[in-house]
């Protein structure tokens, strides 16, 4: 058992399953929680940077992506042509 240093809910972990850095959440109050120590296991507030960093990541995909959209002018500009040749 662990507690959580948001709510101080007891909150079950089992030192075997878990490893140093994992991220678990409260049941009772939901804070996303970091194992810093796993015998005995120990719990502190994980950053939310962690997800900012996520959601950047998100959006890199979505613009990079974009950019693959454009690219698909190039393929209806080929259709284009073929269907010329095929006249």
């Amino acid at each position: 058992m662990a507690t959580c240093p948001e709510c101080d809910a007891e909150v079950e972990v089992d030192e075997f399953d878990v490893d140093k850095g994992d991220l678990i959440s409260c049941p009772d109050c939901g804070s996303n929680l970091e194992v810093t120590s796993t015998s005995p296991v120990e719990l502190e507030l994980a950053d939310d940077d962690d997800e900012d960093e996520d959601e950047d990541e998100e959006r890199d995909e979505e613009d990079f992506e974009d950019e693959d959209d454009e690219g698909g002018l190039d393929d209806e500009e080929d259709e284009t042509e073929s269907e010329d040749w095929d006249e």
